[in-house]
Protein backbone atom coordinates (compact mmCIF):
# COMPACT_ATOMS: atom_id res chain seq x y z
CA UNK A 1 0.00 0.00 0.00
CA UNK A 2 1.06 3.56 -0.73
CA UNK A 3 1.40 6.11 2.09
CA UNK A 4 -2.17 7.30 2.77
CA UNK A 5 -0.95 10.85 3.40
CA UNK A 6 -0.29 11.14 -0.34
CA UNK A 7 -4.06 11.33 -0.80
CA UNK A 8 -3.95 14.84 0.62
CA UNK A 9 -2.04 15.89 -2.52
CA UNK A 10 -4.80 14.81 -4.92
CA UNK A 11 -6.90 17.55 -6.50
CA UNK A 12 -9.78 15.54 -7.98
CA UNK A 13 -11.63 12.39 -6.94
CA UNK A 14 -13.22 10.36 -9.74
CA UNK A 15 -16.14 8.68 -7.99
CA UNK A 16 -18.03 5.63 -9.11
CA UNK A 17 -21.61 5.94 -7.89
CA UNK A 18 -23.53 2.71 -7.27
CA UNK A 19 -21.69 0.73 -4.60
CA UNK A 20 -19.47 3.69 -3.77
CA UNK A 21 -21.72 6.68 -3.00
CA UNK A 22 -25.04 4.85 -2.84
CA UNK A 23 -26.53 1.39 -3.06
CA UNK A 24 -29.63 1.43 -5.24
CA UNK A 25 -31.53 4.41 -3.85
CA UNK A 26 -29.85 4.41 -0.43
CA UNK A 27 -26.96 6.75 0.35
CA UNK A 28 -23.95 4.97 1.87
CA UNK A 29 -23.31 6.15 5.42
CA UNK A 30 -20.85 9.05 5.52
CA UNK A 31 -20.90 9.68 1.75
CA UNK A 32 -22.47 13.12 2.19
CA UNK A 33 -19.80 14.15 4.71
CA UNK A 34 -17.05 12.77 2.44
CA UNK A 35 -18.25 14.91 -0.48
CA UNK A 36 -18.58 17.98 1.73
CA UNK A 37 -15.02 17.52 3.03
CA UNK A 38 -13.61 17.27 -0.51
CA UNK A 39 -15.12 20.68 -1.30
CA UNK A 40 -14.04 22.19 2.03
CA UNK A 41 -10.45 21.12 1.34
CA UNK A 42 -10.52 22.97 -1.98
CA UNK A 43 -10.61 19.80 -4.04
CA UNK A 44 -12.99 18.58 -6.75
CA UNK A 45 -15.00 15.45 -7.37
CA UNK A 46 -16.52 14.06 -10.56
CA UNK A 47 -19.16 11.33 -10.49
CA UNK A 48 -17.91 8.91 -13.13
CA UNK A 49 -20.26 6.22 -14.40
CA UNK A 50 -20.27 3.70 -17.22
CA UNK A 51 -24.07 3.69 -17.30
CA UNK A 52 -25.01 5.44 -20.55
CA UNK A 53 -28.76 4.81 -20.26
CA UNK A 54 -29.20 7.99 -18.20
CA UNK A 55 -28.02 11.55 -18.80
CA UNK A 56 -26.47 14.08 -16.42
CA UNK A 57 -29.85 15.60 -15.50
CA UNK A 58 -31.20 12.24 -14.34
CA UNK A 59 -28.15 11.58 -12.16
CA UNK A 60 -28.30 15.07 -10.65
CA UNK A 61 -31.98 14.46 -9.78
CA UNK A 62 -31.21 11.06 -8.23
CA UNK A 63 -28.40 12.50 -6.10
CA UNK A 64 -30.62 15.41 -5.05
CA UNK A 65 -33.27 12.98 -3.79
CA UNK A 66 -30.60 11.46 -1.53
CA UNK A 67 -29.58 14.86 -0.19
CA UNK A 68 -26.50 15.35 -2.40
CA UNK A 69 -26.40 18.70 -4.15
CA UNK A 70 -24.75 18.24 -7.55
CA UNK A 71 -24.55 20.09 -10.85
CA UNK A 72 -24.47 18.62 -14.35
CA UNK A 73 -20.78 19.44 -14.60
CA UNK A 74 -20.13 17.16 -11.60
CA UNK A 75 -21.31 14.11 -13.58
CA UNK A 76 -19.47 12.43 -16.45
CA UNK A 77 -20.82 9.32 -18.16
CA UNK A 78 -19.46 6.90 -20.74
CA UNK A 79 -22.00 8.49 -23.09
CA UNK A 80 -20.34 11.89 -22.59
CA UNK A 81 -16.93 10.34 -23.25
CA UNK A 82 -18.23 8.68 -26.42
CA UNK A 83 -19.54 12.00 -27.73
CA UNK A 84 -16.15 13.56 -26.96
CA UNK A 85 -14.33 10.72 -28.77
CA UNK A 86 -16.50 10.86 -31.89
CA UNK A 87 -16.32 14.65 -32.09
CA UNK A 88 -12.53 14.34 -32.26
CA UNK A 89 -12.91 12.13 -35.34
CA UNK A 90 -15.82 13.77 -37.15
CA UNK A 91 -18.10 16.53 -35.90
CA UNK A 92 -21.79 16.34 -36.79
CA UNK A 93 -21.40 12.74 -37.91
CA UNK A 94 -24.34 10.54 -38.92
CA UNK A 95 -24.77 7.62 -36.55
CA UNK A 96 -26.94 4.59 -36.06
CA UNK A 97 -27.47 4.60 -32.30
CA UNK A 98 -28.59 1.80 -30.03
CA UNK A 99 -29.45 3.76 -26.91
CA UNK A 100 -32.19 5.20 -24.72
CA UNK A 101 -33.95 8.47 -25.50
CA UNK A 102 -31.79 10.14 -22.83
CA UNK A 103 -28.62 9.11 -24.68
CA UNK A 104 -30.13 10.01 -28.07
CA UNK A 105 -30.96 13.50 -26.77
CA UNK A 106 -27.35 13.99 -25.67
CA UNK A 107 -26.06 13.05 -29.14
CA UNK A 108 -28.56 15.34 -30.83
CA UNK A 109 -27.57 18.25 -28.56
CA UNK A 110 -23.93 17.60 -29.49
CA UNK A 111 -24.76 18.04 -33.20
CA UNK A 112 -24.92 14.43 -34.39
CA UNK A 113 -27.55 13.20 -36.83
CA UNK A 114 -29.37 10.05 -35.68
CA UNK A 115 -30.20 7.66 -38.52
CA UNK A 116 -32.75 4.93 -37.78
CA UNK A 117 -33.27 3.31 -41.19
CA UNK A 118 -31.38 0.68 -43.15
CA UNK A 119 -29.10 1.34 -46.11
CA UNK A 120 -28.23 4.96 -45.31
CA UNK A 121 -24.89 6.69 -45.62
CA UNK A 122 -23.73 6.69 -41.99
CA UNK A 123 -20.37 7.30 -40.28
CA UNK A 124 -20.64 5.18 -37.11
CA UNK A 125 -22.66 2.50 -35.37
CA UNK A 126 -22.82 3.41 -31.66
CA UNK A 127 -23.94 0.99 -28.96
CA UNK A 128 -24.98 2.26 -25.52
CA UNK A 129 -26.79 0.63 -22.60
CA UNK A 130 -30.04 0.42 -24.52
CA UNK A 131 -32.92 -0.54 -22.23
CA UNK A 132 -35.24 0.07 -25.22
CA UNK A 133 -33.36 -2.42 -27.42
CA UNK A 134 -35.36 -4.30 -30.05
CA UNK A 135 -34.52 -7.11 -32.42
CA UNK A 136 -34.99 -4.67 -35.29
CA UNK A 137 -32.27 -2.36 -33.90
CA UNK A 138 -29.86 -5.28 -33.53
CA UNK A 139 -30.64 -6.50 -37.03
CA UNK A 140 -30.05 -3.08 -38.62
CA UNK A 141 -26.81 -2.62 -36.65
CA UNK A 142 -25.53 -5.99 -37.81
CA UNK A 143 -26.31 -5.08 -41.43
CA UNK A 144 -24.28 -1.86 -41.15
CA UNK A 145 -21.41 -3.60 -39.38
CA UNK A 146 -21.26 -6.33 -42.03
CA UNK A 147 -20.46 -3.50 -44.48
CA UNK A 148 -17.51 -2.32 -42.39
CA UNK A 149 -19.02 0.80 -40.76
CA UNK A 150 -16.87 1.94 -37.77
CA UNK A 151 -18.28 0.61 -34.49
CA UNK A 152 -18.09 2.22 -31.04
CA UNK A 153 -19.59 1.17 -27.69
CA UNK A 154 -19.98 3.35 -24.63
CA UNK A 155 -18.81 0.75 -22.08
CA UNK A 156 -18.07 -2.96 -21.59
CA UNK A 157 -20.14 -3.96 -18.51
CA UNK A 158 -21.98 -7.25 -19.02
CA UNK A 159 -24.54 -6.66 -16.28
CA UNK A 160 -26.02 -3.69 -14.43
CA UNK A 161 -26.57 -4.35 -10.70
CA UNK A 162 -30.02 -3.84 -9.19
CA UNK A 163 -31.39 -3.80 -5.65
CA UNK A 164 -31.57 -7.12 -3.81
CA UNK A 165 -28.67 -8.74 -5.62
CA UNK A 166 -30.49 -8.77 -8.96
CA UNK A 167 -29.13 -7.54 -12.29
CA UNK A 168 -30.10 -6.66 -15.84
CA UNK A 169 -28.08 -7.36 -19.01
CA UNK A 170 -25.87 -4.38 -19.91
CA UNK A 171 -23.99 -3.18 -22.99
CA UNK A 172 -21.37 -5.94 -22.80
CA UNK A 173 -24.06 -8.58 -23.32
CA UNK A 174 -25.27 -6.67 -26.38
CA UNK A 175 -21.70 -6.48 -27.69
CA UNK A 176 -21.50 -10.28 -27.36
CA UNK A 177 -24.71 -10.74 -29.38
CA UNK A 178 -23.43 -8.55 -32.21
CA UNK A 179 -20.03 -10.26 -32.22
CA UNK A 180 -21.72 -13.67 -32.55
CA UNK A 181 -23.53 -12.42 -35.65
CA UNK A 182 -20.89 -10.25 -37.35
CA UNK A 183 -17.54 -11.14 -35.80
CA UNK A 184 -17.11 -7.41 -35.12
CA UNK A 185 -15.98 -5.91 -31.80
CA UNK A 186 -16.26 -2.20 -31.01
CA UNK A 187 -13.86 0.40 -29.76
CA UNK A 188 -15.03 0.62 -26.13
CA UNK A 189 -14.89 4.06 -24.54
CA UNK A 190 -15.86 3.70 -20.86
CA UNK A 191 -14.00 2.41 -17.81
CA UNK A 192 -11.43 0.87 -17.73
CA UNK A 193 -10.35 2.20 -21.14
CA UNK A 194 -8.14 5.21 -21.81
CA UNK A 195 -10.71 7.13 -23.85
CA UNK A 196 -12.88 8.12 -20.90
CA UNK A 197 -9.83 9.32 -18.95
CA UNK A 198 -8.53 11.30 -21.94
CA UNK A 199 -11.93 12.99 -22.21
CA UNK A 200 -11.90 13.94 -18.51
CA UNK A 201 -8.36 15.32 -18.64
CA UNK A 202 -9.28 17.48 -21.61
CA UNK A 203 -12.71 18.67 -20.46
CA UNK A 204 -11.70 19.53 -16.89
CA UNK A 205 -8.08 20.63 -17.60
CA UNK A 206 -6.59 18.06 -15.22
CA UNK A 207 -3.44 15.93 -15.16
CA UNK A 208 -3.23 12.26 -14.20
CA UNK A 209 -1.16 13.06 -11.12
CA UNK A 210 -4.09 15.15 -9.84
CA UNK A 211 -6.55 12.25 -9.95
CA UNK A 212 -7.63 9.40 -7.72
CA UNK A 213 -10.15 6.80 -8.90
CA UNK A 214 -12.55 5.58 -6.19
CA UNK A 215 -14.85 2.61 -6.76
CA UNK A 216 -16.11 -0.79 -5.66
CA UNK A 217 -15.34 -2.84 -8.80
CA UNK A 218 -11.92 -4.31 -9.42
CA UNK A 219 -12.25 -4.95 -13.16
CA UNK A 220 -13.60 -1.48 -14.03
CA UNK A 221 -12.81 1.10 -11.33
CA UNK A 222 -9.50 -0.27 -10.06
CA UNK A 223 -8.40 -1.41 -13.50
CA UNK A 224 -9.08 2.14 -14.74
CA UNK A 225 -6.51 3.37 -12.27
CA UNK A 226 -3.96 0.61 -12.95
CA UNK A 227 -4.20 0.81 -16.75
CA UNK A 228 -4.08 4.60 -16.91
CA UNK A 229 -1.44 5.45 -14.30
CA UNK A 230 -3.93 6.90 -11.82
CA UNK A 231 -4.02 6.33 -8.06
CA UNK A 232 -6.85 3.93 -7.19
CA UNK A 233 -8.95 3.36 -4.07
CA UNK A 234 -11.12 0.29 -3.59
CA UNK A 235 -14.09 0.65 -1.24
CA UNK A 236 -15.59 -2.53 0.20
CA UNK A 237 -19.12 -1.10 0.31
CA UNK A 238 -20.26 -2.58 -3.01
CA UNK A 239 -19.44 -5.53 -5.24
CA UNK A 240 -15.96 -6.62 -4.11
CA UNK A 241 -15.47 -8.93 -1.13
CA UNK A 242 -12.24 -10.04 0.57
CA UNK A 243 -12.00 -13.25 -1.45
CA UNK A 244 -12.22 -11.33 -4.73
CA UNK A 245 -9.59 -8.87 -3.53
CA UNK A 246 -7.18 -11.67 -2.58
CA UNK A 247 -7.37 -13.27 -6.03
CA UNK A 248 -7.45 -10.23 -8.32
CA UNK A 249 -4.78 -9.09 -10.76
CA UNK A 250 -6.03 -5.51 -10.36
CA UNK A 251 -4.41 -4.45 -7.12
CA UNK A 252 -5.66 -1.12 -5.71
CA UNK A 253 -3.28 1.41 -4.19
CA UNK A 254 -5.57 1.76 -1.17
CA UNK A 255 -8.43 -0.21 0.35
CA UNK A 256 -11.07 1.31 2.66
CA UNK A 257 -14.30 -0.07 4.06
CA UNK A 258 -16.17 2.91 2.61
CA UNK A 259 -15.75 6.53 1.52
CA UNK A 260 -16.49 7.49 5.12
CA UNK A 261 -12.98 6.23 6.01
CA UNK A 262 -11.34 8.20 3.19
CA UNK A 263 -12.85 11.40 4.57
CA UNK A 264 -10.80 11.03 7.75
CA UNK A 265 -7.57 10.89 5.71
CA UNK A 266 -8.08 13.93 3.47
CA UNK A 267 -9.17 16.36 6.22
Amino acid sequence: MVDVNKLKEKKCFLLDMDGTIYLGNQLIEGADTFLKTIKEEGKKYIFLTNNSSKNKKEYVEKLDKMGISAEKNDVFTSGDATIFYLNKIKKNAKIFLMGTKALEDEFLKAGFTIVKEREQNIDFVVLGFDTTLTYEKLWIACEYLSKGIPYVATHPDFNCPLDGGKFMPDAGAMIAFIKASTGREPIVIGKPNKYIIEAILDKYSLEKKDLVMVGDRLYTDIRTGRDNGITSILVMSGETDKKMLESTEFIPDYVFDSVKDIEKIIK
